[in-house]
């Protein structure tokens, strides 16, 4: 089971921005498909975006347009760049990590990190 780790939360004001990182302890990162979810108090965990070893993402519908999520299989590590945030995306955010078998995400997968606090506040 690989091992992640999530960095790069904080407390930004609306219409700001924010990049976290999930760095994993595996060398072939390329063969991982890897995403992130988040959870807000007193809600479920949802998938806010997910990337295939091809390349292929997907995103929640409420942060299209806004998030992009990236990978360097060089440094092993996974980026979600998240511009014009909103408050309704304060969350902790995961980072989750598997095995890809079919090119695109389908997770979640039995690899999580800890989590990153979001805070979104003026």
């Amino acid at each position: 089971q690989v091992q992640v780790v999530e960095s790069g939360g904080g407390l930004v004001q609306p219409g700001g921005s924010l990049r976290l990182s999930c760095t994993t302890s595996e060398s072939f990162l390329s063969i991982y498909a890897m995403g992130w979810y988040r959870q807000a108090p007193g809600k479920q965990r949802q998938l806010v975006a997910g990337i295939g070893s091809t390349g292929l993402t997907t995103y929640e519908d409420s942060v299209k347009g806004r998030f992009t999520i990236s990978r360097d299989n060089v440094k092993n590590t996974v980026y979600l760049q998240m511009n014009s945030l909103k408050p309704e995306d304060t969350a902790v955010y995961y980072c989750n990590a598997g095995p890809d078998y079919s090119g695109s995400f389908n997770g979640p997968y039995d690899s999580w990190g800890q989590g990153t606090q979001v805070t979104v506040s003026s």
